[in-house]
């Protein structure tokens, strides 16, 4: 009980307070100056990591959750690039190509004109009505066909208009006509290429075609 008590006197005087106090800031002053020491000692001997983690979690929980930003994609672009090699079919395509032939134009057969043996001017009628030609055939006035006295059968004959230009190209297939002044017998069609059927009768200039 007597140590206790002069404890009590020791640590309850002035003097022994303030000696307390010097030696805890003492105490203080020196633990400090050796942390700085330990803290200046470790940066000397190597770099210092510096942890960027916040120490605090955030209080949302959407917060927390991942969010997929358009930037954190993966771009198209990444993704290897085909070599750039030419195909086969490529360089075949980079040979000379040669010209594609023109059509050569075909000349135009030209029909040659019908060499004139004999021409000359009579009257020429026409008919329609027959059942048999001379050369055995049967009578169509409908066919450019004419009759002559002498002319061989298959003669070709144009046979001209005078008053209008009109002119038609008949075949001798019958014999006729048989009236004076008349070299020619028409068919009903011949006639009426050249004139009106109206008419009956006409003079006309004629040309054995050869």
């Amino acid at each position: 009980m007597a140590g206790r008590h002069s404890r009590t006197r020791i640590f309850s005087s002035p003097a022994g307070i303030v000696a307390t106090a010097a030696v805890g800031v003492a105490l203080a002053v020196g633990g400090t100056f050796g942390a700085v020491q330990l803290t200046s000692g470790s940066a000397q001997s190597g770099p210092v990591a510096l942890d960027l983690t916040p120490t605090t979690a955030p209080s949302s929980p959407a917060a927390s959750s991942p969010v997929a930003s358009p930037s954190a994609s993966v771009s198209p672009s990444a993704s290897p690039s085909p070599s750039a090699s030419r195909s086969p079919q490529a360089a075949s395509r980079a040979k000379a190509r040669t010209a594609t032939p023109k059509p050569s134009a075909t000349a135009k057969k030209t029909t040659p004109a019908a060499k004139v043996v004999q021409s000359g001017s009579c009257g020429a009628s026409f008919y329609s009505d027959g059942q048999l030609t001379a050369n055995g055939e049967s009578f169509n006035p409908n066919e450019l066909t004419a009759a002559h006295k002498t002319l061989p059968f298959n003669t070709k004959v144009r046979v001209t208009n005078p008053n209008s230009g009109k002119s038609v190209v008949v075949r001798i297939n019958d014999r006729g006509p048989f009236i004076d002044g008349r070299c020619l017998d028409l068919s009903r069609a011949a006639f009426a290429t050249i004139a009106s059927v109206d008419v009956g009768a006409l003079t006309v200039r004629y040309e054995v075609l050869g």
